[in-house]
C-alpha cells in the first residue's frame, strides 16, 4: 500500500474532490490519501507542472501521483502514467502537464493507461470527468497493489511526454535573463527559472540594486 496524492483546478466548492476520493476508496478503504493542492487555477497546466516539481521529489519511492488539470478532458490526447528517476509514480492527461518534473528530475518509464481496463466500472458514457473514473480509479489500484506499473496499459516512449516550452536563463557575462515562473501565492514571492549558482556568477552584494 502506498499513498495517494491527488492534484487538479477543481477547487472545494462542490463534490468533485470528494468524488474522486470515493472512487480511491471504493478500490481500497486502507488507502493513505493526500492532497497537494487542489486551487490550481482552471487549466492552468503550467502552474500544475510547477506544483509537481515543488512536491514530488519530497514523497517516498512508489507514492502516486494523480494529477487531473485536463483542458482537452474528451479529446484524443492521451492518459499516461509515468515513473520519475526517484521512483514515484504520476498518472495525468498527456498535456503538459508534467514538463518540469521530465527536464528537471527525469522520466523512466512512461505508459498510456489501458482505459479498455483501468477505468471506474459502469463510467464509460461519461467524458467529462476522466479525474474520477479514469485517474483516480488507476491511481488507487496502482497504490493499493491491485496492478503494478505495467497494469497500468502499453509502454511509449518516455521521450513522447508532451512538453510545455522551456526556455533556460542565460548569462552573457553582465546580464542574466530568466522567467518567473510562478507567483508564490500565500507569501507574494516571484519564482524564477533563474538558480541560485548562476546568480552569484553576477557577484551582487547584500544591499546591491539589481
Amino acid at each position: 500500500m502506498k499513498p495517494l496524492v491527488i492534484m487538479s483546478d477543481f477547487g472545494q466548492a462542490d463534490g468533485a474532490v470528494s468524488a474522486m476520493y470515493g472512487v480511491a476508496y471504493s478500490v481500497s478503504e486502507s488507502l493513505k490519501i493526500s492532497d497537494l493542492t487542489h486551487e490550481i487555477p482552471q487549466y492552468n497546466v503550467w502552474e500544475a507542472s510547477y506544483r509537481l516539481i515543488q512536491t514530488v521529489g519530497y514523497w517516498p519511492r512508489g507514492t502516486v501521483f494523480v494529477s487531473v488539470v485536463d483542458p482537452g478532458v474528451g479529446s484524443t490526447r492521451r492518459s499516461i502514467a509515468v515513473e520519475t528517476a526517484a521512483g514515484q509514480y504520476i498518472i495525468t492527461p498527456d498535456n503538459g502537464t508534467l514538463t518540469h518534473v521530465k527536464r528537471l528530475s527525469g522520466v523512466v518509464a512512461a505508459r498510456e493507461i489501458d482505459e479498455a481496463i483501468n477505468r471506474l466500472p459502469g463510467s464509460g458514457e461519461s467524458y467529462t470527468f476522466h479525474g474520477r473514473d479514469i485517474y483516480a480509479y488507476t491511481g488507487a489500484r496502482l497504490a493499493a497493489g491491485v496492478i503494478d506499473f505495467s497494469g497500468v496499459g502499453p509502454e511509449v516512449p518516455p521521450g513522447s511526454v508532451v512538453e510545455l516550452p522551456l526556455p533556460e536563463p542565460e548569462f552573457d557575462g553582465k546580464r542574466i535573463t530568466g522567467d518567473i515562473d510562478v507567483l508564490d501565492v500565500r507569501f507574494g514571492s516571484l519564482w524564477t527559472n533563474i538558480t541560485r549558482e548562476l546568480f552569484l556568477q553576477l557577484g551582487v552584494k547584500h544591499g546591491d540594486r539589481i
